[in-house]
């Protein structure tokens, strides 16, 4: 560990390098937890122009909710995938905001703690939204 201010930094993040590998983790980050992804409160009004498959389940149980911790989170879906995530032809878990996005769909990139995780997906295969 080492320390920046009142900060502790592990050095880990100075001896090994983090990057996503999408082909290796098939995007469990968007699957994998016990509620959805951490939300700003005024991330919600850009997620709520989400994609029409992620609408039909918007309809039914909203953009966001409060977890178990006090925190505002993206809807997930039987349990496990956040609202917003679609698969493609090899199973990859992909970020359907992010797709509209990059379409130009849609203004919003996609939530900050999505960001969090360093990954840039420049070009999607074909999977429904």
């Amino acid at each position: 560990m080492i320390q920046i201010d009142n900060t502790l930094v592990s050095l880990d993040v100075l001896e090994r390098q983090f990057l996503c590998d999408l082909s290796h983790c098939k995007g469990i980050c968007c699957v994998e937890g016990d509620s959805g992804a951490p939300l700003l409160e005024e991330e919600v009004g850009g997620l709520e122009k989400a994609p029409p498959k992620a609408q039909e389940i918007i309809k039914k149980q909203g953009v966001a909710y409060i977890d178990e911790e006090g925190d505002l989170v993206t809807s997930i879906v039987n349990g496990k995938d956040c609202v917003f995530t679609c698969y493609d032809a090899d199973g990859t878990c992909k970020c359907a905001v992010e797709k509209a996005y990059r379409e130009g769909k849609l203004f919003f990139y996609k939530p900050v703690s999505c960001h969090l995780y360093p990954i840039r997906v420049e070009k999607y295969d074909t999977f429904e939204a």
